[in-house]
Order: C-alpha cells, then sequence, then structure tokens
C-alpha cells in the first residue's frame, strides 16, 4: 500500500459542512510545496479554492449558448508555482464526450437532442463517469498532465454513488466505448498505489458514525479502505487534569463565575471529541484499516484564508509525516521520498 503522499490521485469526501474543501486545497498546497505538479479538483459551480487566491476565472462569452457558458468551468486556473484548480461541470463533460463520439456535432445540438437526454436519463451514473475520465485523464501515468490530483468530491453519499458507477455502466453498455472507459476508471480507482481515498470528518457521534459508514460503503463497492481519516475543527486541550481539577472546586464553593463556566463548557466539549477521536481509531485498528486518523485544530478565524490554509496544510503534513513514520515502523516500505507532500 502506497502512503498517502505517493498516489497520483487522491479523493477526499466527507458529509457537507465538515470542511472538506479546505482540507482538499490543503493536501494540493503540501503536494505543491513539495515540487509536484498538482491540480485540485471540484465539481459544479464552486471554484472555492480560486476565489481564495483571488484567481481571475475565464469569463464566456455572453453571446454563447448555456452549454457554452459552462464551458468556462472546465478551464484549468493556475494558482501559483505547481498549483491549479478546476472545476468540472457533469453536464458538459458528458456533452463533450458524445461529441467526441458524434463526429463534433455542436454542443446546443447535442444538449437538445434526445440521445443526450436518453443517456443522461437511462444510464444511471453515465455523468458520474465521465467526471472520473476526466481524473483518470489528468493523473494517468505516464499519460496525464498532472504528479498529483487531489478530488474535492461531493459529499459522501454522493461520492459512493460515483464510484460505483463504473460497474454500473459496465453491467448496462457491455461493449462500447463508454464500457472501455469504464473499464479504465475502473482500475484506476481500484489501484491502491494510483489512488488515495480520505475521508474529513468533525469530531461528534454523528459524523464518526457516518465516516464508519462510509469506510463499511467504500469496502462494498471497490473493496479498498480509507487510507487517512481528517479530523477537522478539533478544540484544543487548554487546561490539564490539575487544572480542572482547581476549576471544579472553585465552581462548588459557590457560585461560579461565567469564566468557570466557560472553562467548563470548553473543557467538555473537548474531552467529548477526544472520545469520539478514541472512538474512531478503535473502530479502524479493530478492522486492521490502514492509514491514520489525523486532527486539525479549529482554525479561529472568521473565515479561511490563505494563511489559514497554510497553517492547516503545515498542521496536516506533521500529521501524515508521523503516519508514515508510523508505516516504516510496520515494515512499509515508500518508492518515492515521503517528505515531497
Amino acid at each position: 500500500m502506497a502512503s498517502l503522499p505517493e498516489h497520483k490521485l487522491i479523493v477526499v469526501t466527507g458529509k457537507g459542512g465538515a470542511g472538506k474543501s479546505t482540507i482538499a486545497g490543503a493536501l494540493g498546497l503540501l503536494g505543491a510545496r513539495g515540487g509536484l505538479r498538482t491540480i485540485v479538483v471540484e465539481v459544479g459551480e464552486q471554484d472555492q479554492l480560486a476565489r481564495l487566491y483571488d484567481a481571475p476565472t475565464p469569463q464566456p462569452d455572453r453571446k454563447d449558448s448555456g452549454a457554452g457558458r459552462r464551458r468556462a468551468l472546465g478551464t484549468e486556473i493556475e494558482l501559483e508555482p505547481n498549483l491549479w484548480s478546476l472545476s468540472l461541470d457533469p453536464d458538459l463533460d458528458l456533452i463533450e464526450w458524445m461529441r467526441d463520439l458524434g463526429g463534433r456535432l455542436p454542443a446546443r445540438v447535442l444538449a437538445s437532442s434526445s440521445s443526450f437526454q436518453y443517456l443522461a436519463a437511462a444510464a444511471p451514473g453515465a455523468k458520474e463517469l465521465v467526471s472520473l475520465v476526466k481524473l483518470h485523464e489528468l493523473s494517468a501515468a505516464g499519460k496525464g498532465r498532472y504528479d498529483l490530483v487531489v478530488f474535492d468530491a461531493p459529499a459522501t453519499g454522493h461520492t459512493l454513488a460515483m464510484l460505483a458507477s463504473p460497474r454500473t455502466l459496465r453491467a448496462i453498455v457491455r461493449s462500447s466505448p463508454l464500457a472501455q472507459r469504464a473499464a479504465e476508471v475502473q482500475e484506476m480507482l481500484d489501484d491502491p498505489i494510483h489512488t488515495g481515498f480520505v475521508a474529513v470528518a468533525r469530531a461528534t457521534e454523528m459524523a464518526v458514525s457516518e465516516t464508519i459508514e462510509l469506510e463499511e460503503g467504500l469496502h462494498q463497492c471497490l473493496d479498498r479502505e480509507l487510507d487517512s481519516v481528517v479530523i477537522n475543527a478539533v478544540l484544543p486541550r487548554r487546561f490539564t487534569p490539575a487544572e480542572m481539577d482547581r476549576i471544579q472546586r472553585v465552581a462548588t464553593t459557590g457560585a461560579p463565575s461565567s469564566a468557570v463556566r466557560a472553562a467548563q463548557i470548553v473543557h467538555e466539549r473537548g474531552r467529548m471529541q477526544q472520545n469520539q477521536i478514541a472512538r474512531l481509531r478503535r473502530h479502524r485498528d479493530s478492522r486492521g484499516a490502514p492509514g491514520s486518523v489525523a486532527a486539525v485544530p479549529f482554525a479561529f478565524v472568521p473565515e479561511i484564508d490563505r494563511a489559514a490554509l497554510e497553517a492547516i496544510a503545515a498542521r496536516l503534513m506533521r500529521g501524515l509525516h508521523r503516519n508514515e513514520a508510523s508505516s516504516r515502523g510496520t515494515g512499509e516500505t515508500s518508492s518515492r521520498n515521503p517528505g515531497s507532500a
């Protein structure tokens, strides 16, 4: 099994609101700073990383068709040396794929054609597969344009459906160019050297339970385990046990002040988070799951900016390095410089 930074493609998923896009951006930043030609790929009209960098996004011609206006989403944007971002439009990607098959017919013709509507509706997972095909093109060993592709995937349920799309379509269209591409994508997802999977979650009981369900779903779908789990927005441990004993004694000697109540609340929230992190680690240890459970501290900022992303990336790098050191201790070897990302 490859360590996380060695993969060509890293799929980052998790429940909405967990900070998935932030962690994907941090992983992309680590890859770029490690000298890897890296691209962070999003789905839909997000462009979150590009906005964070205040990067100018391509503006389509106002006279363009609907499909033409969406084409601006499919442009790779350079953010800094070795780092690009790309926002995919599944509808547009499917149209472009059909144009390749249909002799480069105009996109507006295909978008309104019955064949396009039939394929999009009658072939479950067609749009999802075409997005995965794009990831394959970007990351293919010896053929892709990037050393590392970080995929800011949709939320958990949609991601599992996307990962199942190659097998679903191969069962429907057994002999066609689409089936051939589905087989190539399936090989990419099955390869533990090429593709790694990362879950992002908060340290709550529900979020940890959903992460456990995600790992089980990934195992059923691809016979794979999560390569790493990132617990985001973890509160710091502000008080030692001795300090909490003193605070508790103060609280029991009279009416507690607002400062004492605040200290108790912060400590209790932190304790509950640590319990959930320990629960997740026990579960993964019990099934022999690879990789680490890395904690990223809560960022006390109004919104994530580039400075906050830099700090998160640095913390994430330390967690990944600890995981690699642990792997080397168990006899696993690394074929690429473990400090490269």
